[in-house]
């Protein structure tokens, strides 16, 4: 109890009590749906981190993870009535096979050839996606994209009419995964990516089997980006290959994780809620420019890698230590 007295302990359990309060403040429809988004992309981010972050390797096609959950489950509810709560783990599985797969060959090289892999592997997949228009019998849609089908109002099938469900689904999902990422960091498998991260040879040299633990970690991340890909599908209810499987996922993907601070257990996350804010400002205010928001994802990498490499993270923690010892100060005078 006396932990919990804390800030640095009830502080947290304040802020997550204000993010499952925003939606009976928040009742429009559009900032519902942007907030869902916004946390959609911490989780992403996230999700990346494990492999991108922990075990430094850098990914440059996650996106190809995200499609191939969405499809996954969208195909088999369309045409088998699987739902996609059941659909979620199977499109995350096959995801987490998909990042095996690419990760063994290459994740026991040096050097940028993962990074180029997951490029050419994720660009092959997204035209695949375009130019398939049916598995069997299946109609894929191809270029056209694939429509998940409407039933209304329908819980048990990961369909609402408001938006407030989907907030609260993708809420839990983020918040399940910042908790599996804490486990990581503080795991014996955590320890190993760290030292694999800051210099891979001296891991080999302490016994470390640096493969192997490269290859989990592509496989934990391409599986919790592929759930997170099921549950865009639901969102959305459309999909269209080059806006799931494209480039411009997969770049947004690492440009959130890598400002947010990469590495770290929140710092992603962070990356994910401040950038997606501010994409969705940019829209509003310059809706004539085009990818203007990805230009300043892009500028912002570029300004935090040569100036504040740790990223957004390194300014909260300060303002978080700060914080925290102010209201102990004062929780001191006032027990005194």
């Amino acid at each position: 109890m006396a932990r919990l007295a804390s800030p640095r302990y009830y502080l947290p359990v304040l802020l997550i009590l204000l993010l499952f309060a925003l939606p009976l403040f928040v009742k429009s429809p559009y900032y519902l749906h942007i907030m869902a988004m916004v946390l959609f992309w911490a989780y992403m981010a996230t999700a990346w981190n494990i492999v991108g972050g922990f075990a430094g390797q850098l990914s440059l096609g996650h996106g190809a993870y995200v499609a191939a959950g969405a499809y996954t489950s969208s195909l088999l509810f369309a045409y088998l009535g699987i739902s996609p709560w059941f659909g979620m783990f199977i499109g995350g599985l096959v995801a987490g096979l998909m990042g095996f797969l690419v990760g063994y060959p290459t994740l026991r090289l040096r050097g940028a050839y993962y990074a180029l892999a997951t490029v050419g592997f994720a660009e092959g997949f997204r035209v695949i996606l375009t130019n398939t228009t049916h598995i069997g019998k299946w109609k894929t849609g191809g270029a056209e994209g694939f429509m998940i089908p409407l039933l209304g109002n329908a819980p048990q099938h990961m369909q609402f009419i408001s938006k407030v469900p989907y907030y609260y689904l993708i809420l839990v999902l983020f918040l399940i995964l910042v908790l599996i990422c804490r486990w990581i960091d503080g795991s014996k498998l955590g320890y190993y990516l760290t030292a694999l991260r800051e210099d891979e040879d001296a891991a080999l040299a302490l016994g470390i089997n640096t493969a192997r633990v490269k290859l989990v970690a592509a496989t934990l991340s391409a599986f919790f980006a592929g759930v997170g890909g099921v549950f865009y599908a639901q969102l959305i209810r459309y999909l269209e290959p080059n806006a799931i499987a494209g480039p411009i996922m997969s770049n947004q993907i690492v440009f959130l994780a890598i400002v947010g601070g990469r590495g770290t257990v929140l710092g992603p996350a962070l990356g994910g809620l401040v950038l997606t804010l501010i994409g969705e400002i940019t829209r509003v205010v310059f809706n004539q420019i085009m990818g203007l928001h990805l230009f300043l994802y892009g500028l912002l990498v570029v300004l935090f890698v040569i100036f504040k490499p740790r990223g957004l993270i390194e300014f909260l923690e300060v303002l978080w230590n700060r914080l925290v010892n102010l209201l102990e100060r004062r929780e001191g005078k006032h027990a005194a």
